[in-house]
């Protein structure tokens, strides 16, 4: 194609995709580059993945990274890792999906298996303050987190309802099956009260999936889902798998999300105490790469066993794996069904629950558990306004939390 071709509207030059498709390889090396270094969370994952394959490699027009982006961001599971998965597939077939996979998630999983490892050494005064200090951490990010989604996700009276909805039906039914419910309610109460946007014109995605392969994931999806409770007599391996697939697959909006589910899973289960639940979470703030490689931490360090790196492995795969088979089930039909108006209207209102779902959980476990009197709350509301106000990167904000927890223990 010509230069004049690839003009964007504004008349700069824009590069092609390529009319060739790439290696396994070649998107192993490119997606390692952003494990590495891909600080800022889901949404910032998203810039940079456009910068790289839209503006400097070429791989897709801006027009089927909006589409792709739409598409993850609608189903449920981790939407900058579903992203990379697709465009890996897009771009070197399957294997190229696995490579984009494996190359994002792999630095900060192994950095967390290894604090998982690691973390029972800190003890005494010092280490005991160094994990205060994550826990307190904590609770500024999933504030922050709330108020960002809040803003974007309940912008008018119905959806702000739709959330407090959901958190008064986790008030009288905590746990999984709260959080369950609040989110269909607020996919009925969508569907009844909310106006969907007007239809888009449809997408341009090409995608290497057909519809009977996509049938054939959602097939699967649906038998693990409902045969995996039925599994878990057979052993803590199948129980483990169970919790983290479970919460893999009901995750609407990724990220912090997940938070409240893993809690239900893991500390609820009695697999793992509240303290190391929020410093792992702490902990998964100062890495790059995908916030879901939180469960390498919590996989490798529940008990009873499986745990350690065996662990870690069953719950990284548990929890990535439903999103993707999702994923390869929608692409073929995304087109088409993103304009149904139903389909929009409850989507907002899930959206809406979601919100009020990750408000419970920042009171329940992570505010109750992390604040106990004003010598917490005050780092806390610091680490808040550091993020807030100061726009201050996590991983640093992170530091300095644990950091000054280890400071303030030796102060008594």
């Amino acid at each position: 194609m010509t230069e004049q071709n690839t003009q964007s509207r504004t008349g700069a030059p824009r590069p092609s995709p390529k009319p060739h498709p790439g290696t396994p390889s070649e998107v192993f090396a490119a997606f390692l580059k952003l494990g590495l270094t891909s600080f800022g969370g889901p949404i910032a994952h998203l810039g940079y993945f456009r910068e790289e394959f839209v503006s400097r490699r070429g791989w897709l027009t801006d027009r089927s990274y909006a589409d792709l982006v739409a598409l993850c961001q609608f189903l449920p599971g981790p939407a900058s890792s579903q992203t990379g998965f697709a465009i890996g597939l897009m771009r070197a077939g399957p294997l190229g999906a696995l490579a984009a996979f494996a190359a994002f998630t792999l630095p900060s999983a192994l950095l967390l298996l290894v604090f998982a490892l690691g973390s029972a050494s800190l003890t005494g005064t010092v280490g005991l303050g160094l994990l205060s200090g994550l826990k307190i951490v904590a609770v500024a990010i999933v504030a922050q987190a709330v108020l960002g989604m809040a803003r974007s996700l309940c912008p008018d009276r119905q959806r702000a309802a739709i959330a407090v909805l959901a958190v008064g039906l986790l008030a009288v039914l905590p746990g999984a099956i709260g959080m369950i419910a609040a989110i269909l309610a607020g996919g009925l109460a969508g569907l009844t009260f909310l106006r969907p946007h007007p239809a888009q014109p449809e997408g341009m995605l090409t995608v290497p999936v057909s519809r009977g392969s996509a049938l054939a994931c959602l097939a699967v999806f649906t038998l693990l889902l409902v045969s995996l409770p039925l599994l878990t007599g057979l052993g803590q391996g199948w129980a483990l798998f169970d919790g983290f697939f479970r919460s893999g697959a009901l995750v609407f909006g990724g990220g912090h999300v997940v938070l409240p589910l893993l809690e239900a899973e893991t500390v609820g289960n009695g697999w793992l105490s509240n303290d190391s639940f929020l410093a792992g979470y702490g902990a998964a703030q100062a890495v790059p790469g995908p916030l879901f490689t939180f469960a390498a931490y919590l996989g490798a360090s529940v008990t009873p066993a499986p745990n350690g790196l065996i662990g870690a492995c069953i719950a990284l795969l548990a929890i990535f794996l439903p999103g993707f088979l999702l994923l390869l089930a929608a692409l073929p039909f995304w087109d088409r069904f993103r304009n149904l108006a139903r389909a929009q209207a409850a989507m907002m209102g899930t959206n809406a629950a979601v919100v009020g779902v990750l408000g419970a959980a920042l009171y329940a476990p992570v505010f109750t558990s992390a604040i106990t009197d004003m010598r917490s709350f005050a780092p806390a509301l610091l680490c808040f306004v550091l993020l807030v106000s100061w726009k201050t990167p996590p991983w640093i904000v992170v530091m300095i939390a644990a950091l000054g927890g280890a400071a303030l223990s030796l102060f008594g």
